[in-house]
């Protein structure tokens, strides 16, 4: 639509040069997505994710693309849980990734299979360096780089890729380059996150890998095997709300 809009505009004024139909499909886009997509969002049952104190994304690109929008519900979903979890790890924050598009149940949000109703939601797993518990992230996307089962683990990631799911693993192609590898999966900080995410009563669905489940000493029925079709969740955690 705006690029439609920026042709009219273009055409109205009769120039037509590349700079000056960029700019003003620029200065649109810019418009619609901080002050118009907001304020028409809430008719769609969404809302734009609030960056505070306690959450954040990952990349301003998520926001840029107007991928960061949830229901009301989902919202307060990740305002509690940023808060538990910046009062139990001080400075600490729930960072979150790929959301949902601001309108119109149904519209995909590519390359994802699920994120189209305002009610799923990606969050990057707690990290530390060292021994300290930190908001970094080992990539610029947030995702691909994976926490891997250990030996002794249950491999599902082979098991999907084996029976012929070449796609399960499409997310180490997209980090957009690996950052801060000195990095570690926090056992004891995702474990408490992955918790209080399973009681809180609006959230109805919790993704991530088996071994990671097992490793972590999970066990509830919110804690679902997204199957073989899907990608791999050892990167981040997926929510669905009801």
């Amino acid at each position: 639509m705006i690029y439609l809009i920026t042709l009219a505009i273009t055409y109205n004024l009769k120039k037509h040069t590349f700079l000056f139909r960029s700019l003003i499909f620029i200065s649109l886009y810019i418009v619609a997505t901080y002050i118009v997509t907001p304020k028409l969002a809430p008719y769609f049952g969404r809302e734009k994710i609030s960056s505070t104190e306690f959450v954040q994304a990952h990349s301003s690109f998520y926001s840029w693309t107007n991928r960061n929008y949830v229901t009301a519900e989902l919202h307060q979903v990740l305002q509690n849980m940023g808060k538990q979890l910046s009062k139990e790890n001080s400075g600490i924050k729930l960072v979150y990734l790929d959301a949902n598009f601001p309108f119109i149940d149904g519209f995909p949000l590519l390359p994802h299979r699920y994120h189209n109703d305002g009610k799923k939601i990606d969050v990057s797993f707690v990290y530390k360096d060292g021994q300290q518990i930190t908001n970094k992230k080992p990539s610029f996307s947030g995702y691909g780089i994976y926490v891997n089962p250990l030996v002794n683990e249950w491999n599902q990631i082979n098991a999907c890729l084996d029976t012929g799911y070449s796609q399960y693993d499409f997310t180490k192609f997209v980090t957009f380059g690996c950052i801060n590898p000195q990095l570690q999966f926090s056992e004891s900080v995702n474990h408490k996150l992955l918790s209080d995410l399973i009681l809180e009563e609006d959230v109805n669905t919790i993704f991530i890998e088996p071994h990671l489940v097992t490793r972590l000493g999970l066990e509830n029925d919110k804690l679902v095997y997204h199957g073989c079709g899907t990608v791999r969740h050892d990167d981040h955690i997926h929510i669905e709300v009801k």
